[in-house]
Formats: C-alpha cells, sequence, structure tokens
C-alpha cells in the first residue's frame, strides 16, 4: 500500500470530511476521492460506505487508519533519526496546551528543551478534552485537563498520561466577610454569586460535582475562560470563584481552602501511542513530567 494514501485515509479519520482532509493535505476532494478508491483497491476490501452526503469509516477501515498511525509514526522516528546522525536538531514537536497550564509549566518546559535542540511550536489551545483525537490531526502532543471525578477517556488511536493533580480553592475579594475563616465550608457560600469558566472545561465540571455532593445549587454570574479575568472580577467583588491552585495569581484576593469536599482538576498528556518513540516528543513529554513535579506543592 502506498504511504501517501495511508496519510490520506487518516487525515479523513481525523477530520472527519473529504473536504476537510483535501484543505489539510492541500489537494482537491476529488484527488483525496481517487486516492481512497486507489486504497481500497489495494487493500482488497471495502474502507469506506456511504453516510447521507458523506462517507465514514467501516470496521476494516477502521483497523487500516490504526495501522496507518503504525506506519506513518515508524516514518516519523526514521526521519528523527536519520536527522540525528546528520548532526542537526532531532525534530520539530507541534504542542497544545489550554492557556493557564502553558502559563504554568511552559517557561520551564521550553528552558529544559532549549538544551537539548529540540523545536517546539507551542500553540494556546481552549478546547474541552473530548476534542482531544481531532487536536492530534495537528499537534504531536496536547496537554489537556479535566475534573478528577469525571471518567478517564479512553481511544485505542490516544495514548493518555496523567502527569499533574492541581487542587481547586475558593477564591474571595478582599474583605468578603469568609476571608478571615481558617477553613471554609460549602454551606457558608450558598447565597454567594459564582464566576465560573464555560460548561464542559475542568473548572465548571468541579463546581457541578461540589453542587451535587452538597445539593448546594450556584448562582453563575459570569462565564470566562481566562483566570486573569476571572481573579480581576473576584477582585472587584462580584463574585466568587473556584480556582487552580497553581495558577499565578496578581492581585490581593482571598484563597481559602474549601473544607469537606475533595476538588481537583487532572492534566494529561495525549500523543499518538507511537508517537513517545520520536526522541524529540519523548525529551517534550519527559520535561512536562518533570516540571509537573517541580510545580506540584501543596
Amino acid at each position: 500500500m502506498d504511504v501517501e494514501r495511508l496519510r490520506v485515509l487518516r487525515e479523513l479519520a481525523d477530520r472527519g470530511t473529504v473536504a476537510a482532509a483535501a484543505d489539510a493535505l492541500s489537494l482537491t476532494p476529488s484527488a483525496v476521492s481517487q486516492q481512497l478508491k486507489i486504497l481500497a483497491r489495494e487493500a482488497g476490501v471495502q474502507i469506506l460506505e456511504p453516510d447521507g452526503r458523506r462517507l465514514r469509516l467501516t470496521d476494516a477501515g477502521h483497523a487500516l487508519v490504526l495501522r496507518a498511525d503504525d506506519v506513518l509514526a515508524a516514518l516519523d522516528r526514521a526521519t528523527a533519526e536519520m536527522a540525528s546522525y546528520a548532526g542537526s536538531p532531532r525534530g520539530r514537536v507541534r504542542l497544545a496546551m489550554f492557556s493557564s497550564g502553558a502559563a504554568l509549566l511552559l517557561p520551564g518546559v521550553l528552558a529544559t528543551i532549549a538544551e537539548l535542540g529540540v523545536e517546539v511550536e507551542a500553540n494556546d489551545v481552549d478546547e474541552p478534552a473530548s476534542e482531544v483525537p481531532r487536536l492530534l490531526a495537528d499537534f504531536d502532543v496536547v496537554v489537556t485537563h479535566r475534573d478528577e471525578r469525571a471518567p478517564a477517556l479512553v481511544s485505542p488511536r490516544v495514548r493518555y498520561e496523567p502527569f499533574l493533580r492541581e487542587p481547586i480553592d475558593l477564591v474571595l475579594p478582599p474583605g468578603h466577610p469568609l476571608a478571615d475563616r481558617p477553613h471554609v465550608e460549602l454551606v457558608d457560600l450558598a447565597d454567594e454569586n459564582w464566576i465560573s469558566v464555560r460548561g464542559g472545561f475542568p473548572v465548571d465540571d468541579v463546581l457541578q460535582s461540589v453542587a451535587a455532593a452538597t445539593g448546594m445549587q450556584p448562582r453563575v454570574v459570569q462565564r470566562i475562560n481566562d483566570f486573569r479575568v476571572i481573579e480581576n472580577l473576584v477582585h472587584a467583588g462580584i463574585g466568587v470563584a473556584l480556582m487552580p491552585r497553581y495558577v499565578p495569581t496578581h492581585h490581593s484576593v482571598v484563597s481559602k481552602r474549601l473544607t469537606g469536599v475533595r476538588a481537583a482538576r487532572i492534566y494529561e498528556l495525549a500523543t499518538r501511542p507511537a508517537a513517545v518513540e520520536r526522541p524529540a516528543v519523548a525529551a517534550v513529554l519527559a520535561a512536562m513530567r518533570a516540571q509537573g513535579r517541580a510545580v506540584a506543592v501543596d
């Protein structure tokens, strides 16, 4: 089977439509369709079937995508190994991270990687963990996060590795009646206005989990995905919020640990299963783990 046709099949699996795969490969949709027809003849089985006006993978098609992942990963490893023999950098790693995680981890990771001759192309991407398989069409490593109560995501085409647990704390404006208490219980917050993130992201998942466990229905008045903005709103007295403990703070907001509840978000490294065998990717993963250990202090 032709390697480039396997690449076309993987792009279709990642992106969902012939048009999207064609755009990613700088081909026309008709050229993509032709390549897929030839690949089906090479495979000797039906790998695609109509689904309305679109195409979807058959069971055989899904199996072939897994093998395509293996083949293309082996080519990537070979390219990196040959580059190392030539004395050139060991490759480029495309990294996607949510912004608060990047603020916490990326400076240390890049400082470590700079000494190894690996080029990292970092991007801030704020998508729910469910979007990881799609993101891996464009990135080698995706750092994602989820509520620790949420079930771990599982996919035969994605390798997930938890590497950091970050507790979630309550933040209050200066002068708040609860600010001087040694600890705060959730029942003390029943009448508060809350500032949260958009639904589907870990901090809001934590807030909803806490609500379900305690019977407290939070009154959310604003939803913002930037923790710096949330911090500013809390500081201005707009409401209270839950914030990850290790997120850098710059205002005189008051941080309190909640009693009677365990709340945290889990950081995970997501890659293609075979990608960890590429030296450059392995180096980035190792730097992420080391930086996670360095910041994980209570």
